[in-house]
């Protein structure tokens, strides 16, 4: 029998024994056995505190994100083997698409975020705080990847997207995985990570690879280590509540699944477009994965003279649901992970049924296409109805986790807003209506108890990527049931795997420290101008000092006349009683413009252009008579990739622009942004 094996320590291995075996949820054959026994996590996980941590921390955020480009790339070209062995799951095309293209775009996501990184190992967080009166001392956060592992188990059916949406963060971050998904679908995710480690694109050590029970995986954590935790809120609030957890205050993330909510507006009726959408959101999330997501509908939440309407809208779409081997012909729903899933669905729709009605769906008496129901893990959808949620409120506490979902009445926004809250902490919902004014009234009231707020409308339907669908740059998680955790979300989802620390000192050491100009801090003068040296030349802080300006009337009216700007405050010395202006003042971009024309080297060089500006303060009015000058100093750097081998070599460099007058203080700042050639073509 075919063992499906681990990968730890820098090679694949068999567990002692069998724990599980794996099934082919369409058929019911036997793919093979997984086993975990005997397994050394002590071990595991100190291989990638000390082989993968160090590798990954020596990167820069650049070469991080540029590693997990490389990888989404090498993915795609590999997805036809993940389409045929994710069939084996139950899952149709769709399906497959969402786990495996969803999970590789999670990694193109995060890939482009090492444009709001610096180019470093380690993250400069916000700006410097002044700490005392002449400046001589300062305060700065950075933010530094932690030295432990980030240990993701994954209890639910996304054997790809459940790994790539977790592992895109922590590799960006710095930080190496342990992945351990669920034991019945490992199959899936084992022949994606054999791709992963013989494509030799991420460091070794970097990720390790658990298919079986993973028990004892997280028996030897300890404060470096981050543990997430994707599955039944029950089992979640077990893990976390681990003396060990505690005793080491280890990062613990809990997404757990919830009673999710969708609401149909007032205005959504039917013949609008809202309420069709409305009720296709509403079936796609009962059949997609067989309603085996974390983030499905499981309560529609409508108004209650529309319920009849609702219900008939949603049965008959349902009736159409052909269910069966999803390489079949017109079959738009497989079937669920395992048996004993059916089981525990059909445990959970028995216990709701005692409370509420179903109207649509029969357990036993449903047709299945190509495959045999007794031999696959197949299960009806099924529809309850219940009219009176607020007494009989079994619906929100018992979640059925498969294609089951239960429709119930509100009589105003405010009855919605309650009953979505019902649910004790949901992922996400959402409500569809044409009305912003009930939009905002419903996401304002339930945002408090829910991660994410979707409103779909007409305007938004054709792009808008649904109900059901975690995006990776925004935030994933949710309170209560939920979990209480917090993932993804672009940025927000790096800097968890990064410890926070205040830095206090010299704006020239704090400078050194953050390889980023800081004000206050030593301005060595540039010699030659910047704009002749190449990008590995420049110095973070030297600083060319131009010749000055005096600004007289005429560079205002000429400015004003190329322009078109002819606000009063420029152009009209009498129009200035009852406002800040002593006389009439230069526009703000003529200071930055002639600023421009003092700081730059004119001859071709090195600098190939100038793409942005960034930051730009206009501090202190300039009048006729004012001298202005410049310093123009190097900010920061940032390493660019070479987009084909014919590409020139070259970097970003943000440089600060501090125009002074006579007396010596700041008129404006600003921060512009240069693209400056390489001496070394070949990087």
């Amino acid at each position: 029998m075919k063992q499906y094996q681990n990968y730890i320590q820098g090679q694949w291995i068999s567990g002692d024994g069998s724990e599980t075996k794996l099934y082919n949820a369409i058929n019911g054959d036997v793919l093979g056995e997984v086993s975990s026994k005997g397994i050394d996590y002590k071990s595991v996980l100190e291989y990638g505190r000390s082989v993968g941590g160090p590798a990954l921390r020596k990167m820069t955020f650049q070469e991080r994100g540029r590693m997990l480009k490389a990888l989404a790339f090498h993915l795609l070209e590999k997805k036809a083997a993940y389409y045929k062995v994710s069939s084996w799951t139950g899952a149709t095309k769709i399906d497959s698409w969402i786990d495996i293209e969803g999970g590789i775009g999670n990694l193109f996501a995060n890939a482009s975020l090492r444009k709001q990184f610096p180019d470093l190992p380690y993250y400069v967080d916000g700006v410097a705080a002044p700490l005392s009166k002449e400046g001589s001392f300062i305060g700065h956060h950075i933010m530094v990847p932690k030295e432990g592992v980030a240990i993701h188990i994954n209890a639910f059916n996304f054997p790809i997207w459940g790994m790539l949406e977790k592992i895109a963060v922590n590799l960006m971050a710095g930080v190496p995985a342990i992945v351990k998904p669920s034991e019945y679908t490992c199959y899936l995710t084992e022949v994606m990570v054999r791709d992963i480690i013989a494509s030799k694109i991420l460091p070794e050590g970097t990720l390790q690879l658990i298919c079986g029970l993973g028990r004892g995986i997280i028996d030897h954590v300890d404060c470096r280590d981050t543990v997430t935790f994707t599955g039944s809120a029950s089992t979640g609030k077990i893990l976390k509540s681990l003396p060990l957890i505690t005793e080491e205050s280890v990062s613990f993330n809990l997404e757990a699944d919830s009673l999710n909510a969708s609401i149909l507006g007032k205005h959504a009726v039917p013949g609008t477009i809202e309420y069709d959408l409305f009720i296709k959101e509403c079936v796609k999330e009962i059949t997609i994965k067989t309603g085996q997501k974390c983030t499905a509908i499981r309560r529609i939440i409508v108004p209650e003279d529309l319920i009849d309407d609702v219900e008939r809208s949603i049965a008959e779409r349902l009736s159409k649901t052909i269910i069966g081997d999803p390489s079949k012909e017109g079959v738009r729903m497989g079937a669920l992970a395992t048996k004993t899933q059916v089981e525990r669905v059909r445990e959970n729709v028995d216990l709701l049924a005692k409370s509420q009605d179903i109207v649509f769906g029969d357990l036993d008496g449903f047709d299945v296409i190509g495959a045999d129901k007794k031999l696959g893990a197949f299960f009806s959808p099924v529809l309850f109805r219940n009219n009176d949620p607020f007494n009989k409120t079994d619906c929100h506490n018992i979640e059925a986790f498969g294609p089951v979902s239960t429709i119930m009445p509100y009589k105003d926004i405010n009855d919605a807003v309650t009953l979505a809250k019902m649910g004790k902490g949901s992922l996400v919902s959402s409500i569809v209506t044409p009305d912003d004014k009930e939009a905002r009234e419903y996401v304002v009231g339930a945002a408090s108890m829910h991660g994410r707020i979707l409103v779909l409308n007409k305007d938004c339907a054709r792009e808008s990527t649904g109900h059901g669908s975690p995006m990776p740059l925004l935030t994933h998680g949710g309170p209560g049931r939920a979990g209480g955790g917090e993932e993804m979300g672009g940025k927000r989802g790096v800097l968890h795997y990064l410890q926070r620390t205040a830095i206090q000192g010299h704006p020239t050491t704090i400078t050194a420290i953050t390889e980023q100009f800081q004000i206050g801090a030593k301005m060595p003068e540039a010699n030659p101008h910047v704009f002749r040296k190449h990008f590995e030349e420049l110095v973070v802080g030297e600083t060319v000092y131009t010749h000055k300006h005096t600004v007289t009337d005429a560079d205002i009216v000429n400015f004003a006349n190329v322009s078109g700007d002819n606000f009063y405050a420029h152009m009209d010395a009498t129009s200035l009683d009852g406002t800040i202006f002593e006389q009439r003042v230069a526009h703000g971009y003529f200071i930055l413009s002639k600023a421009a024309g003092l700081f730059v080297d004119p001859k071709k060089g090195p600098v190939l252009l100038n793409y942005g500006l960034d930051d730009a303060r206009f501090i202190k009015p300039v009048y006729p008579g004012a001298t202005i000058g410049v310093r123009f100093t190097v900010k920061e750097k940032m390493d660019q990739e070479k987009r084909s081998d014919d590409d020139i070599a070259k970097g970003i460099v943000r440089f600060l622009v501090d125009v002074y007058d006579e007396t010596g203080e700041t008129v404006a700042l600003a921060t512009i942004l240069t693209m400056v050639k390489k001496l070394d073509q070949s990087s």
